[in-house]
């Protein structure tokens, strides 16, 4: 049975959305918030020397209501790493995380992501400078493995280093990264699930706050694996169906949800979409996050058809949203978000 309690302070950790590319901006973060206060959100990940030589504040700009938020970061060198670990500090974030997880060729080649894996003294390095320069909690997401470095003595050797270094939370994605051969997206659903590995890595270190991710679609799923481990980590179906989220509030941390229907849930984004309009973002940048609010629901296929039309025509504003939120009629009751 996993412990009912968070082992590296900060955030609760119970219900995650997956740090993923492209997807985890500021922008969906925001619509993230409206859904749920407790889930913890991740950014998309941010390389060191992004951060260290690149538009620092662009990379690192968020909304104060996105908290409880965790920056996740890229890379192995351990005095760029306690740099941004500072860096996340100071822009006001509640956890900085290290990638050892993604598996794509561009990350591999500047040592970052999955291929860490096989150097776990070098993960210990980077996490003990890391905890050494922030007084934020720093935890790490990995696999359970990479090609050649896939065994169950592997897995725990890793674990045992990078905890020895200070680390206590460990977000495990169960699943192998295979590092030749497979694209980051086949890497996401080729390589077999394995999460008895995770459930066997909590029982035998059960000091250290593990959490699960890696294929998890439904509540009822959440519940079985929080038998085993202390938290629960969905990605693409938190983004793809973002009203679950509606849902996580009531069903993990027995509060009521912030809001009660997918429109009020937009109208809510509706004064930050503005500002962003105001400060020069395309609608485009900030609808494309939208898409999915109505999934399944009658006119859904017209609100995302209305906005993919629409939103990225030169001058496009608010008026695009709110013209698409026409073509799904409001419930009459409060909406139950299941997942």
């Amino acid at each position: 049975m996993a412990s009912s309690g968070n082992t590296s302070g900060g955030p609760s950790r119970r219900f995650c959305v997956a740090p993923m590319m492209d997807w985890t901006t500021s922008h969906y973060r925001y619509l993230a918030r409206q859904l749920s206060r407790h889930t913890l959100l991740y950014t998309e990940m941010v390389t060191t020397g992004a951060l260290i030589h690149g538009d620092t504040a662009r990379f690192l700009r968020h909304d104060e209501a996105e908290y409880p938020l965790s920056l996740q970061l890229g890379g192995s060198d351990p005095a760029e790493l306690a740099h941004c670990a500072k860096l996340a500090e100071k822009f006001g974030f509640d956890e900085v995380n290290l990638n050892v997880g993604c598996p794509s060729d561009r990350v591999q080649n500047n040592m970052i992501g999955a291929c860490l894996m096989g150097h776990p003294d070098k993960v210990a390095e980077g996490v003990h400078a890391m905890i050494e320069a922030t007084d934020l909690p720093v935890t790490v997401k990995h696999r359970i493995g990479i090609d050649g470095r896939e065994s169950w003595d592997d897995l725990c050797e890793f674990v045992e280093k990078v905890s020895e270094a200070g680390c206590r939370t460990f977000i495990v994605h169960a699943r192998i990264a295979i590092l030749e051969g497979l694209s980051p997206k086949e890497n996401r659903e080729v390589p077999p699930l394995k999460y008895d590995w995770v459930y066997r890595l909590k029982a035998k270190y059960p000091h250290l706050e593990i959490i699960i991710n890696g294929g998890i679609k439904t509540f009822e799923e959440c519940h079985e694996h929080l038998r085993h481990t202390d938290g629960v980590m969905l990605g693409r179906e938190a983004y793809h169906n973002p009203w679950l989220l509606a849902g996580v509030d009531p069903e993990f941390f027995g509060q009521a949800a912030p809001v009660q229907s997918r429109h009020q849930a937009l109208r809510a984004m509706l004064p930050f979409i503005q500002s962003e309009l105001e400060r020069g973002v395309f609608l485009t940048h900030m609808s494309r996050h939208l898409l999915g609010l109505f999934h399944g629901q009658p006119g859904g296929r017209q609100f995302r058809r209305y906005i993919s039309e629409n939103a990225h025509k030169s001058g496009a504003g608010l008026e695009v949203i709110e013209t698409a939120l026409e073509k799904v009629r409001e419930p009459a009751a409060p909406e139950i978000a299941e997942a």
